[in-house]
């Protein structure tokens, strides 16, 4: 089972109609992995999600959806098909997931509530973020990036990655997207010129 033991007991919302908690997680030595909810377009998605405390998931909107950046990422998705009938939307070309998605994306597709699908491969070859396009775009970064808590950006570390060199290609990609807040599966989010903060990285990591 991929789903974490740990339940985050709140959560925070990080923008109009964006949400995040986290977890630490104790099947990948206590680091952070962490969840979105995003509200647009009359729907609600689930992303990535790990367990929310059902009071504080019970003052959220009711999700519609779930959208699955990776294979490694299924955590809760199955538990809250189940309890709220959320669809689970899974990257073509993932097998053997713990169950049957409901559809299927590729890259470039709009998936619900808006959310573009971007491949970033580099963790493995099937793997995406998702970009929210609005006013202030929103960036959900999958396994390529992530922090501590109030710490500064890093990559996951590239030992667990297929092809460190095609994750670096993908971040230097994502400076191309519209978007001024970075929401991560690992870690809190950046809403203070993320952008900055990738450049930094590739940078000092050069």
């Amino acid at each position: 089972m991929t789903e974490p033991a740990e339940i985050a007991q709140s959560c925070e919302e990080v923008m109009p109609g964006v949400w995040h908690w986290r977890i630490h997680n104790r099947a990948i030595g206590g680091s952070i992995s962490s969840s979105q909810l995003v509200a647009a377009n009359g729907e609600v998605v689930l992303v990535d999600p790990v367990q929310l405390a059902p009071e504080a998931l019970a003052g959220l909107p009711r999700p519609t959806a779930t959208c699955l950046t990776a294979k490694c990422h299924q955590r809760s998705a199955w538990r809250y098909r189940e309890r709220f009938g959320a669809v689970v939307w899974a990257p073509q070309g993932t097998a053997s997931l713990e169950e049957e998605p409901d559809r299927r994306y590729g890259a470039g597709d709009t998936l619900p509530a808006g959310l573009l699908a971007v491949h970033t491969p580099g963790p493995e070859d099937v793997h995406f973020c998702f970009l929210l396009e609005r006013e202030k775009g929103v960036l959900v970064c999958s396994d390529l990036l992530g922090r501590g808590e109030d710490g500064e950006l890093d990559f996951i570390p590239l030992q667990y990655h297929d092809d460190p060199d095609a994750t670096r290609r993908s971040v230097e990609r994502l400076l191309d997207l519209p978007f001024a807040v970075l929401c991560l599966d690992h870690g809190p989010p950046l809403v203070d010129d993320p952008k900055a903060e990738i450049r930094a990285l590739l940078e000092r990591t050069a």
